[in-house]
């Protein structure tokens, strides 16, 4: 099965992003396939490698850009809620890219399932 994955909120600060990331990898380790993983609203600050959790915590932003690394996964953010948070293309971390909402229609339409994330 075709996955596409919409993100709404960002990490630490709601269970959202650590339970798409749990779902992305258990998707994948079953043979299914990531069409997109759609950063929005909140969820664009998993993208941004300004982040330092404490060395105690785990580090979203590095998980998923691993994430990408591996596995090929398209991890797109919202061009406009990311420029609302202050998140520009020089500050986005490894494997993240910027685009439009285009992108989540996309995933949509490509997708057998659309999985949501937050509010």
């Amino acid at each position: 099965m075709k996955f596409g994955v919409l993100v709404n909120e960002g990490p630490y600060t709601h269970q959202a992003s650590d339970s798409a990331y749990q779902f992305v990898v258990a998707a994948l380790s079953k043979g299914h396939t990531i069409q997109r993983v759609f950063f929005y609203h909140d969820g664009v600050n998993n993208a941004t490698r300004l982040t330092e959790p404490p060395q105690d915590d785990r580090h979203v932003v590095n998980r998923w850009s691993s994430l990408a690394a591996e596995h090929k996964v398209d991890l797109v953010v919202c061009v406009a809620a990311a420029l609302r948070r202050g998140i520009k293309e020089e500050v986005l971390a490894p494997g993240f890219r910027i685009s439009g909402l285009g992108q989540l229609v996309d995933s949509g339409i490509k997708a057998d399932r659309l999985v949501t994330f937050g509010d």
